[in-house]
């Protein structure tokens, strides 16, 4: 599969490019690439539809945090593109509001899957997808658990069962397109019909419940369930646990985007733990046994060897982040020499006597740099 541009490289903006200047960019490109100009040129078709996809998300503010968070990947699932299936021609509803005189471009480039944002006879339409950051511990992160969110969504009218009331009518005003065409110079403008509110139709009888949008604003809880080894910046994706969908159509889903609190004495490289264990300088030097507390309080014997230097990584197998097919990874302790700061009158006896037996030298060589990597 082929690397998607940055979308702001794709526009030619900077990453702190105003609404305007993003509008600006996309113009430009779409006036040079547009299929009627390029006939039969399908790098320029190429081109336009990228230009649009990239104008699609920076145009959108909730699209354009995501993205500059978290780039490509970050869309995925929220609907259109970047999302499931690749590329969503009907991402593009909408963008006669720019380029009116464009219009029938979207059908000719996508088999007439964009030509119009409203649904037909206000008909029933798919639910927002909601997005919730949960935070949870390193610990969990790492173990799995389960979680209990509670977020906001619009939920089906159970009086009027989302229809919104009754005697449904085209509405007079756009003539059930909802838009509205204003000629502005070179380009033909579009925008909402202001008495069906881009619907293309309206309710003689409102239901008395949602005053006939369909939906009602309710409070949802539920448990989530966090996989073991889950990352930080992963999302969870929950069907059909979004905004309920116009005119009675089906839920959205919910995306559960994790946030994991660094832990105090633990890090993590993919499925590995880190954490650095001190011990003495006569531990280091004769060996010794010692006791490790894992991340999940499990107390593991460790074996120090004879002659361990400062910054040793020991390894303990299948004691680090439990990942896919069963496997789990490894804890790593690093070994943390601690030097005395205090001696008493014996011991620094005994460690002269050392030095002299060592025959310690006060003019040290340097040694070679491979050695350090050992």
């Amino acid at each position: 599969m082929a690397t998607k541009r940055d979308y702001y490289e794709v526009l030619g903006v900077a990453k702190t490019a105003t609404k305007d200047e993003i509008k600006k960019g996309y113009r430009k490109l779409a006036i040079q690439y547009h299929p009627d100009k390029n006939p039969g040129n399908k790098e320029a078709e190429e081109k336009f539809k990228e230009a649009t996809e990239a104008y699609e998300v920076l145009s959108d503010d909730q699209k354009r945090q995501v993205y500059d968070q978290y780039g490509h990947a970050g869309l995925e699932g929220m609907g259109g593109p970047g999302g499931p299936g690749g590329f969503d021609p009907s991402a593009f509803q909408g963008f006669e509001d720019i380029f009116g005189d464009f219009s029938g471009i979207f059908e000719n480039l996508f088999g007439g899957g964009g030509g119009s944002r409203r649904r037909q006879s206000g008909g029933p339409g798919q639910g927002a997808s909601l997005r919730y950051d949960l935070q949870i511990s390193f610990k969990d992160a790492v173990y799995g658990t389960k979680a209990e969110v509670s977020y906001q969504r619009n939920e089906q009218c159970p009086t009027c069962k989302g229809s919104g009331g009754t005697g449904r009518k085209v509405c007079s005003t756009c003539q059930g397109t909802g838009q509205v065409r204003h000629s502005s110079g070179f380009f033909s403008i579009a925008s909402p019909c202001p008495n069906c509110h881009g619907e293309g139709s309206s309710i003689e009888n409102p239901c008395h419940d949602c005053g006939g949008s369909g939906v009602l604003k309710k409070r949802q809880k539920i448990l989530v369930t966090i996989p073991a080894g889950v990352e930080d910046g992963r999302r969870i994706a929950i069907p059909r646990q979004g905004d309920a969908g116009p005119n009675g159509g089906p839920y959205g889903d919910l995306f559960v985007f994790i946030r994991v609190r660094p832990h105090e004495h633990f890090e993590r490289s993919g499925s590995d733990l880190y954490c650095a264990v001190p011990i003495s300088m006569t531990q280091a030097a004769l060996g010794a046994e010692i006791t490790v507390t894992a991340l999940n309080e499990k107390k593991i014997k460790l074996k120090i060897p004879a002659g361990t230097q400062h910054g040793k990584l020991l390894r303990i197998r299948d004691e680090g982040v439990p990942v896919a097919n069963g496997r789990t990874g490894d804890l790593y302790i690093k070994v943390i020499v601690r030097v005395p700061t205090k001696l008493s009158s014996k011991a620094r006896t005994f460690l002269e006597e050392y030095s002299r037996l060592e025959g310690e030298t006060s003019d040290p060589q340097p040694i070679p740099l491979s050695d350090l990597h050992e």
